[in-house]
């Protein structure tokens, strides 16, 4: 036991410090490059005017929030690969993330620029309406799943059929929208974070601070959910309270997420694949290191996506795509 905590430790060390380096890179790489020694004066606040509104205004909102949206989506999605004890559980598959695109969608299309202004707290209404979202996708699938208790087979089937049907209704809404909020939504629903700043940030950081830690709190009832409803009821756990709990957990995390970030596909499911096999299972060590795992790598994905093309980029959404699948069709062929 305690060289798995060491080597937990360690492992947190390293993706601490990996983050750090990639987050040096953004502030350096981009469209406009920016010389290190002129990122640390802008930092210390000796810049220009330029290099400091194209750090603090454009580059440190987007990579903060990279960093949020990805541990975010990677504890979701670990959440939901325990409580249903499926391997393949996500957030996308499981249809979340399309009730919550589904809600944006609809935000987007009756009242976007229709809405009253009520000062500071409008920032809130898009991840408020996604929550909503991605609220009714989950208890669709809850609802429909019981039978004399939810079996997990039955959760994942009926989030299949859940999220085909909310993404049938999203192409349906889309066709209806004018070209300027057709491609807004496309871009978005693509997996995006470019155009965010510090705004987006204030919307969903109160989401992240408040369910992550939850998230961690709630360890030893996933470590008792692991060992099977049966003998969780033996040990004296409340089975259907503690995974109402923590679907909901896992729920709201995503939906924050989506609201900002769009549709970013695989990084709930391969994440916690990766951290599980380096840790363990147990959810005092997993959870820590699947949140720092999703950071880095969407941060790691942007920074490609930037870059890659420079001047144009590709939606953060697509490069995790294409590295996520790659992982997939390889776990997929080793077992």
């Amino acid at each position: 036991m305690n060289k798995k905590i060491n080597k937990a430790w360690l492992v947190a060390i390293g993706l601490v410090a990996a983050i750090i380096v990639t987050l040096l890179l953004n502030l350096n790489l981009g469209v406009v490059r920016i010389a290190p020694v002129d990122v640390f004066k802008t930092l210390t606040g000796s810049g220009n005017e330029q290099n400091s509104m194209i750090l603090f205004h454009f580059r440190l909102p987007r990579m903060v929030i990279a960093l949020l949206i990805g541990a975010a989506m990677a504890v979701s999605g670990a959440i939901l690969q325990s409580v249903t004890h499926n391997d393949l559980a996500d957030p996308g598959i499981l249809g979340i993330n399309s009730g919550a695109g589904f809600a944006v969608v609809l935000y987007i299309f009756y009242f976007q620029g229709n809405v009253p202004d009520i000062g500071a707290l409008s920032v809130f209404l898009l991840p408020l309406a996604s929550l909503v979202g991605s609220t009714i996708a989950a208890i669709l699938i809850y609802t429909i799943s019981w039978k004399n208790g939810v079996s997990p087979i039955r959760l994942i089937l009926v989030g299949i059929g859940i999220n085909s049907a909310f993404a049938a209704l999203i192409i349906i809404f889309q066709l209806k929208m004018d070209p300027n909020d057709f491609m807004r939504a496309t871009v978005w629903l693509s997996g995006n974070i470019s155009g965010t700043d510090w705004t987006y940030v204030l919307a969903i950081l109160p989401w992240m601070f408040i369910l992550i830690p939850f998230a961690m709190y709630k360890a030893s009832a996933l470590n008792t959910l692991n060992l099977g409803d049966d003998i969780a009821k033996g040990l004296g756990t409340h089975v259907e309270r503690e995974r109402r709990i923590l679907l909901f957990i896992a729920v709201a995390l995503a939906g924050a997420s989506v609201s900002v970030g769009g549709g970013i596909a695989f990084l709930g499911l391969v994440i916690p694949h990766l951290a599980r096999k380096i840790v363990g299972v147990r959810h005092e060590s997993f959870l820590p290191i699947t949140a720092l795992m999703g950071a880095f790598l969407l941060l790691a994905a942007d920074t490609i996506g930037r870059n890659i093309l420079s001047p144009s980029e590709i939606p953060v959404g697509l490069v995790v795509s294409v590295i996520g699948g790659s992982y997939f069709i390889y776990l997929l062929s080793k077992t």
